[in-house]
């Protein structure tokens, strides 16, 4: 005998504040009630139609049984403030289902990205042997879209997203037509376009979103985390007027292009490695606080002096080159230029060391040290 039992997730609880339903929904009859009530209560609320397709794959599962094989249907519901809160109730809310069922397969069925980045969670507690996507077939036209962008402008999950950009662009255009002088401020709207798109690439605002849930659920050790993402803003903001200072004293001796850029780089290095340490540090509190230290930002800020050091060095030798300095390989140049890299090295190996040796013991018992 095979039990499978059918998921949906409403990771947000829209069936919780629209229809006043607590999750876990288990059984047919139950669900369909809830996906009856949501939708009246929200005729275009995407979680109904993904109920209704769980439902449908029961009913399909149930028809293809054979022998004693029983099929079930449960909708899992999370918290308004998706997160580790959310989660937490989905995680709690499975065991129950689990306990009650005992399935030995899964089926999820969803209706976006939000909602299957809850897949690995119920995999950790149940095998999964299909995720089916629910997409709602919609009219095409001018007036299909122009329903979508209302409906985005209106949804609170799409509206900093849709309008904060656009609004940044046409802000930076305007200034930039009505003050005098003011082509380098147009010219700066491709800048911030290209780091947005590569913030987006890299997901940045996912550990931004990250590291600020980690803030509000652990006031005492917000307050030091954000003084020192003051610090890290400060920090990046004497990096840029360094740099500009090192630019306009650079180009009264007329240099080659890449020596401007080495001096702006050295000028600027200090404060970009001070930002990043004051940042790194900001995770340190945030995360021993929560008791999830794990060493890995020690790590990460003495990887951050290596580069410094590593960097440092490379701009100062490059920069002797470039002026037409004789650079000999003498051992006695080579330490006197590369000697903080080489201690950098050694102190970030220690502190590798050490992590591994502490996080061995934690997981063993045994201890095997420097």
């Amino acid at each position: 005998m095979t039990r499978t039992l059918v998921i949906t997730v409403d990771r947000d609880d829209d069936l919780g504040k629209k229809a006043g339903i607590r999750g876990p929904v288990l059984g047919r009859k139950e669900v369909l009630t809830a996906a009856l009530r949501l939708g009246i209560a929200d005729p275009e609320e995407s979680d109904t139609n993904a109920i209704l397709g769980a439902l449908h794959l029961h009913d399909q599962l149930k028809e293809q049984a054979e022998g004693t094989d029983e099929v079930e249907v449960a909708v899992l519901t999370g918290d308004e403030r998706v997160g580790v809160r959310s989660d937490r109730a989905i995680s709690q809310q499975l065991e129950e289902v689990i306990e009650k069922f005992q399935p030995d397969r899964g089926m999820l069925v969803t209706d976006g990205a939000e909602d299957e980045s809850i897949l690995p969670l119920l995999q950790s507690r149940l095998h999964i042997d299909h995720v089916q996507k629910i997409i709602v077939r919609q009219s095409k036209g001018i007036e299909g879209t122009y329903y979508y962008l209302t409906k985005a402008i209106e949804d609170e999950k799409w509206r900093a997203r849709l309008l904060v950009p656009l609004s940044v662009v046409l802000i930076l255009l305007g200034l930039g037509m009505i003050l005098p002088n003011g082509g380098w401020i147009i010219g700066m709207m491709p800048l911030l376009i290209g780091i947005y798109l590569m913030a987006k690439g890299l997901g940045v605002e996912q550990h931004l979103n990250h590291i600020m849930r980690d803030m509000r659920e652990n006031a005492d050790a917000a307050m030091g985390s954000s003084l020192l993402w003051a610090f890290t803003i400060f920090f990046s903001i004497f990096a840029l007027a360094e740099g500009w200072r090192v630019y306009g004293v650079a180009m009264d001796s007329y240099p080659g292009a890449l020596e401007l850029v080495l001096l702006v780089l050295q000028g600027a290095l200090a404060w970009i490695v001070l930002a990043f340490l004051a940042f790194a540090l900001s995770l340190l509190v945030l995360r021993w606080k929560r008791g999830t230290f794990s060493g890995r930002t020690l790590q990460i800020i003495a990887f951050g002096i290596v580069i410094w050091t590593l960097a440092s060095a490379a701009l100062r030798v490059s920069l002797k080159v470039l002026q037409g300095q004789e650079y000999g390989f003498e051992p006695s140049q080579i330490w006197a230029d590369w000697d903080l890299a080489f201690y950098a090295i050694i102190g970030f190996w220690a502190v590798r060391i050490i992590v591994r040796s502490q996080v061995e013991r934690d997981e063993t018992g045994r201890y095997w040290g420097i």
